[in-house]
């Protein structure tokens, strides 16, 4: 007999030293990764508050972005790039690391040469003197320049990394601060340049809040803002190390413990580690925070900076203008794609190819019901969509997609958008099978122009008889119709009923010798005014050569509504014949 538990024993003896010591950690990882330490933040306001504007913006593309880039991008792509960042309407653009290389520095200079006047550039710097004189070189005569400096304040950076203590740090930080200034706005010659310093405490996020607000305020102190020209101080999540409620408490403790805040804008720039740079963000902008730096579509070291259009467009959808363009989304796509090398996502909010598609059955036949609604005002209210996704240049076609998993709701959205065909409730549910036992055959969705061509070949089938002539009499004996129909065929068909539509049936029993009934019937006007057409829908049941009942749909269109309906119960008869089912 097999003794499992030694059979267990010996495959975890396999299993090497250092992979037993981590999986042993994943039973308890609070001795390997502790939880984030709390702000002592009393009588907190962020949680009580609403965003009601939009932040300023600074896109880092071309300089937190691109250094991320396996394959950095060209100078004729960051000039593309560039160029669709003023187009959507940035005032505020990192270009570069300018003394980074010769590239960087030239690009700069052409950004400079090429910026609208009311655009800042902004350039970023370690604190070394060289470094610095070399990057306030590449934007000499600017109209709008922003150095950008940053140091280390964090704990593990500033002891690990740099050996430095926090005393050492804010003497390092006044230092370069004072050379920044004698090189700007404190020498005449470059008067001509709007000059504004922005200072980041690098990894904020992981920085005791006390000492971030001490470096800022000895930072302040040197370069002298005012009211009119705020300097920036921007708090980056460099890495993300705890929850957007944490961050929030660090942005709002510093908002109110620094000193002449109308001299100061608080910028946020979130890096995505957790999953949470678009809440950390917003829960900053809450807290106090006044402008948003990130990249379109979330470019970035590791897992990327923060996502600006998902930003932006949140702020749209909860009726707040984000002074950004994003109207042509594909086109911003289009750009990323080719400029980064990198794939936006199928589901990345708002961009991703995917996230204004439906393919679920329920959500297909919810989001049809929502679009036919009538509304008394013009509120946006579509059951899963959010955002109407004409507002980002996306047409409606692209909402309902269909493949086996799809309901009626999909192919009929298809139908209608497509024909302008508004099928009726019964007529969905037998279509819908068919494209879902299509979709299952080809093991994929289908394109619209696909669903299209099934429907035609099912309902609107044309041939082999067409309807030549007919004419419609009252019954000499009775309030009966009676009809006289020429077919392409040399057919005549001859019936009675009570209406056109009956009164063709029975003849067309009476010449095919089987008999043949309307189950169901529905109409509608296809366009408007003169050129309109009706649109008539016929369920015709018969009797089968094994003596088993069912049913076919059929379909006509023509400006005469009694021929429209002779169209249909047609289509019928020709799937009918085309199978041998009968003769006429």
């Amino acid at each position: 007999m097999f003794n499992i538990s030694r059979i267990f024993k010996r495959a975890a003896s396999r299993i090497p030293p250092v992979q037993l010591q981590y999986k042993n950690m994943l039973k308890n990882p609070s001795k390997k990764y502790p939880p984030p330490k709390q702000i002592n933040l009393k009588n907190r306001e962020w949680p009580s508050k609403v965003i009601t504007k939009a932040p300023r913006w600074l896109s880092t593309d071309l300089r937190d972005g691109n250094q991320s880039l396996p394959d950095p991008m060209s100078i004729s792509e960051k000039k593309e790039y560039f160029h669709k960042l003023i187009d959507l309407g940035f005032k505020e653009i990192e270009v570069s690391f300018p003394s980074a290389s010769q590239t960087d520095f030239d690009f700069t200079r052409y950004a400079v040469e090429n910026a609208p006047e009311d655009v800042a550039i902004q350039v970023l710097t370690q604190s070394r003197e060289p470094l610095v004189r070399r990057t306030i070189e590449s934007v000499t005569g600017a109209k709008k320049a922003i150095i950008h400096i940053y140091l280390a304040t964090s704990d593990i950076f500033r002891e690990v990394v740099f050996g430095m203590s926090q005393r050492e740090a804010i003497e390092k930080a006044v230092e370069i601060t004072k050379l920044v200034k004698s090189l700007t706005k404190d020498d005449p010659s470059k008067s001509e340049t709007e000059w504004n310093l922005e200072f980041s405490p690098e990894c904020f996020s992981d920085t005791p809040v006390e000492f971030a607000v001490e470096i800022c305020e000895a930072v302040k102190k040197v370069w002298e803002p005012t009211v009119e020209n705020p300097m920036i101080f921007n708090l980056p999540a460099t890495v993300e190390v705890a929850g957007p409620n944490v961050y929030a408490d660090q942005i709002e403790y510093f908002v109110k413990n620094i000193t002449e805040r109308e001299k100061i804008v608080v910028s946020v720039h979130c890096h995505n580690d957790r999953g949470c740079g678009v809440a950390a963000t917003e829960l900053g902008l809450l807290a106090g925070a006044d402008r948003v730096e990130g990249c379109i579509f979330g470019n970035g070291e590791r897992t990327g900076n923060v996502d600006l259009v998902t930003v932006a467009l949140n702020l749209y959808t909860q009726g707040i203008s984000p002074n950004l363009d994003f109207s042509d989304l594909e086109s911003v796509i289009d750009v990323s794609e080719r400029c980064n090398k990198i794939n936006v996502h199928p589901r990345s909010p708002y961009g991703g190819s995917l996230v204004v598609c439906a393919f679920s059955g329920s959500h297909q036949d919810a989001i049809k019901k929502g679009f036919s609604y009538e509304r008394k005002d013009e509120r946006w209210a579509i059951p899963y969509l959010p955002l109407d996704p004409k507002d980002i240049g996306r047409t409606y076609e692209a909402v309902i997609r269909v493949n086996s998993q799809s309901g009626k709701g999909g192919a009929a959205w298809v139908i209608l958008r497509s024909l302008g065909l508004d099928l009726p409730r019964q007529l969905q549910v037998v279509f819908s099978n068919i494209v879902q036992t299509k979709a299952d055959s080809l093991g994929r969705e289908l394109k619209t122009e696909e669903i299209v061509e099934l429907f035609k070949k099912e309902y609107l089938i044309e041939s082999p008889l067409k309807l030549i002539d007919f004419e419609i009499t009252k019954s000499k004996n009775s309030n009966d119709k009676e009809i006289f129909a020429e077919l392409s065929n040399n057919s005549i068909i001859r019936g009675k009923g009570n209406g056109p539509i009956s009164a063709f049936i029975d003849g067309i029993s009476n010449k095919s010798g089987t008999l043949f009934e309307v189950l169901n019937y529905s109409e509608h006007i296809l366009g408007s005014g003169t050129s309109s057409k009706a649109v008539s829908y016929v369920q015709i049941g018969y009797l089968n050569e094994n003596g088993e009942k069912i049913s076919r749909w059929g379909c006509g269109i023509n400006h005469d509504v009694s021929q429209a309906s002779i169209d249909a119960i047609l289509s019928v008869v020709n799937s009918l014949i085309e199978k041998n089912s009968i003769k006429i």
